[in-house]
C-alpha cells in the first residue's frame, strides 16, 4: 500500500522554498534600489498624495523585475 510519502519528493520541496525566498529577496532588493533612484518617498508619495502615476510605475517596475527573477530562476 502507498502513502502520500511515496509521492513526495524532498528534494523538489526543499529546491521550491529556497528558490521562492531567494527570489523574493532579490524582488525586494530591487524594489528598495527603485525606491532609492525615485526622487522623494515612494510611500509617502503613493499614500499619503495618492500619487496614481507613480504607484502604477511603481507595480508596472514590480511585475517585470518579477518575471525577470521568475524566468532567470526557472532556466
Amino acid at each position: 500500500m502507498e502513502t502520500i510519502l511515496d509521492y513526495i519528493n524532498l528534494k523538489y520541496i526543499i529546491s521550491a522554498v529556497v528558490f521562492s525566498l531567494l527570489g523574493v529577496i532579490i524582488l525586494a532588493i530591487a524594489f528598495y534600489i527603485f525606491d532609492k533612484l525615485t526622487p522623494g518617498n515612494l510611500w509617502h508619495e503613493i499614500v499619503v498624495n495618492k500619487n496614481i502615476a507613480l504607484a502604477i510605475t511603481t507595480a508596472a517596475m514590480t511585475l517585470a523585475i518579477a518575471q525577470i527573477i521568475a524566468s532567470a530562476i526557472h532556466g
